[in-house]
């Protein structure tokens, strides 16, 4: 991990909300991924700024403004007051929260036009596009309805139809209507001003590879194969945006204004915090991340850093971009009903829960996360609350109300577990600095195990009658060894973790009392930390983002089968399977088996290569784990192997067996270990 203990300046952003629109579920795993991951530098003693604005300007504001009979800087306003409302409620801490209307943002986006007009890189051509004669305006996208070219369904939008999910040009719709006013469009020829983003095309094709990771630079570089096209950065009025200086009716398109939020918005922080701005952007000695969806890496690795060095102004130090969300393994959408605001969660549960579960998911990657309802609750049930949260309830009250509260000294299991959770913590920090939180996650579960597995063992429900005296220190033990897994949540937990902090008397946790003890004091009254899901609160959410009744609901892609991979496709995860007869099963040969030797797959994403002794046997084994474990890790681990699985050759090699592992795939992994104990060649039965 990279020079932790030395103190860093560090200013991360999220990409900015759009303002017309309410905040749901999907653009939570970016703020909270970054929230994580901000909560964590500070608790290291970094100064880590969060930074982020709303979105403000573009045709969707104006028109929606004109729909409701508001002004556009009034639905801006209210949309900024929800979103922040939102935002807090699910404990997302920012160091400043801005708009992309603001005088700063404004003067930044003349300052940056007038550099880049003064070094010729910017030019102007005629554009043909679809007009209004009604509204007197050109016509987006998604203010063009007709005809689907493709399957014929009426009323869908300029850019993708709905039904049958074709994408076209708005010009390609059959009887093609203004969405506003229902008018023809005609088309209809204006100036354009352009950005010649391929003044930039060196610079690019070397600031890639250190900005970003190989597999977004990979994906970039199919841009240069040709020269880079010139990028529209004027929008015609009428317009919800900034004018463009010195030309008529010219506005500045909402994706210039956008990222130079981030920009503006740490500037009004600086302003408002009587720091300098030089020493925050500019300052070599700061590092700048962008945390984003993929769905927008275009704009920020290839428009972005090029609208910035033409303006002399530094680029970010890295840009993480992630997957999207599903629900319940379908891509989110209002008229599937899986279109879940963020207010109409909060209505219903604690932020804490999808805080713990989307920690559990997200890693550095860029595949899609899937939120399955059933095991969210499952989840949160079974290990926020049956094992961390249980833990504290059982050794907080029983020294409560058999000792008065008053803690003494440490018993020798305790201090074992003790310092297992220390030895552990530096991995787990390098987990959280690498953004992979379910990595990090999954060995603070595999610590609360232990120190369960600790009090269950000790019985101090029982040892209480003959040996108090041992029995307070074990739970001493106990209400230290929460303590410590209580630190390493705080990132993803902290009103959570506040209610700990508040049970140990107020002060705040950081990173360094990993190294400390609370012994011969006094802790507070147990307060009640946090309560089980109860499946009809998740019903509710559910129903209340039911679509209308009579709303089409889009077709799902299917992807094509032979009757061989139609008869043998896995089941979708935590479906029943075809029932088998025990003659069948006892067919299976499991084995306990121990790990011996573990290493990356050169060319391969998702493989490790195994080495596992089986009894008197040493065999091969490629399991697609490798997001999920790092090898080194795995050495010495018994696992459960299938032993008498038909050899299969790959092109790295012959793999011997299957490792069994539980979960989704990807990060979401968990391999399945017998009990202390068991040898390596036993068979499982």
């Amino acid at each position: 991990m990279e020079n932790l203990q030395k103190s860093r300046r560090i200013v991360a952003t999220a990409a900015l909300p759009y303002a017309n629109g309410y905040v749901h579920i999907g653009h939570m795993i970016e703020y909270l991924q970054v929230d994580f991951w901000t909560r964590y530098m500070r608790l290291r003693g970094h100064e880590c700024l969060y930074i982020c604005a709303d979105d403000t300007h573009g045709t969707p504001i104006m028109v929606n403004a004109m729909k409701q009979g508001i002004t556009p800087e009034k639905l801006i306003e209210n949309s900024y007051r929800e979103h922040l409302a939102d935002f807090t409620d699910f404990q997302i801490e920012f160091s400043h929260f801005s708009s992309t209307n603001s005088p700063t943002n404004q003067a930044l986006c003349e300052e940056f036009y007038g550099r880049m007009k003064a070094k010729n890189h910017v030019s102007q051509k005629p554009v043909e596009q679809l007009y209004c004669n009604n509204d007197k305006m050109f016509l987006p996208d998604r203010f063009v309805k007709g005809g689907c070219p493709v399957c014929k369904s009426k009323d869908q939008y300029g850019d993708n139809c709905e039904v049958c999910g074709a994408a076209y040009s708005p010009e390609e719709l059959i009887e093609p209507f203004c969405a506003v006013c229902a008018a023809k469009p005609v088309l209809k020829e204006s100036n354009h001003i352009f950005f010649n983003l391929n003044n930039f095309k060196d610079y690019l094709q070397k600031w890639l590879p250190d900005h970003t990771s190989p597999e977004v630079t990979k994906k970039m570089m199919e841009w240069f194969g040709d020269d880079l096209r010139p990028w529209d950065i004027s929008r015609d009025k009428p317009y919800f945006g900034f004018p463009i200086p010195g030309e008529d009716g010219k506005f500045f398109y909402v994706w210039v204004d956008a990222p130079m939020g981030y920009i503006s918005s740490l500037k009004d922080w600086c302003t408002l915090n009587k720091k300098s701005f030089e020493n925050y952007w500019n300052d070599p000695n700061t590092e700048i991340y962008h945390f984003i969806g993929k769905d927008i890496i275009y704009f920020h690795a290839l428009f972005w850093p090029a609208l910035l060095s033409a303006a002399d102004y530094r680029t970010p130090t890295a840009v993480f971009p992630h997957g999207r969300l599903m629900v319940n393994g379908e891509k989110m959408s209002k008229s599937r009903g899986n279109f879940i605001s963020a207010r109409t969660y909060l209505k219903n549960l604690d932020s804490t829960y999808l805080r713990y579960y989307y920690a559990t998911k997200i890693n550095s990657g860029m595949d899609d996360y899937d939120l399955n309802f059933d095991d969210f609750v499952n989840r949160v049930n079974a290990e926020l609350i049956g094992k961390i949260t249980n833990l504290a309830s059982r050794g907080f009250q029983m020294l409560g109300k058999s000792f008065d509260h008053k803690l003494t000294t440490l018993d020798s299991g305790g201090e074992r577990v003790l310092k297992l959770i220390t030895d552990k913590s530096e991995e787990i920090g390098t987990y959280f600095e690498a953004r992979e939180f379910a990595k990090a996650m999954a060995e603070i579960r595999s610590l609360t195990e232990e120190a369960n597995r600790y009090f269950d063992e000790k019985a101090p429900w029982k040892l209480i009658k003959e040996n108090p005296t041992e029995t307070q220190k074990i739970l001493t033990s106990t209400v230290n060894i929460f303590r410590r897994l209580s630190i390493l949540l705080k990132p993803v937990l902290p009103q959570y973790v506040a209610k700990v902090e508040a049970l140990l008397g107020g002060k705040p946790l950081m990173w360094a009392d990993l190294n400390t003890l609370i012994t011969n004091s006094s802790i507070q009254t147990y307060q009640h930390l946090l309560g089980r899901i109860e499946p009809e609160s998740v019903q509710k959410i559910l129903d209340e983002s039911k679509p209308p009744e009579g709303t089409i609901v889009p077709a799902k892609p299917v992807a094509a089968k032979s009757t061989t991979a139609a008869k043998t496709a896995a089941p979708t995860s935590g479906g029943p399977m075809e029932e088998i007869d025990m003659e069948l099963f006892q067919k299976i040969d499991l084995r306990i088996a121990e790990i011996i030797e573990a290493k990356f797959v050169e060319g391969a994403d998702k493989l490790l290569q195994l080495k596992v002794q089986v009894g008197d046997q040493t065999k091969q084994i490629f399991a697609g784990i490798r997001a999920a474990y790092d090898p080194e890790k795995l050495l010495g681990r018994k696992v459960l192997i299938v032993n008498n699985l038909k050899p299969r050759k790959m092109k790295f090699g012959m793999s011997e067996g299957m490792v069994l592992a539980a979960g989704d795939g990807g990060s979401d992994l968990f391999i399945l270990s017998p009990d202390p104990g068991a040898i390596h060649g036993a068979k499982v039965k």
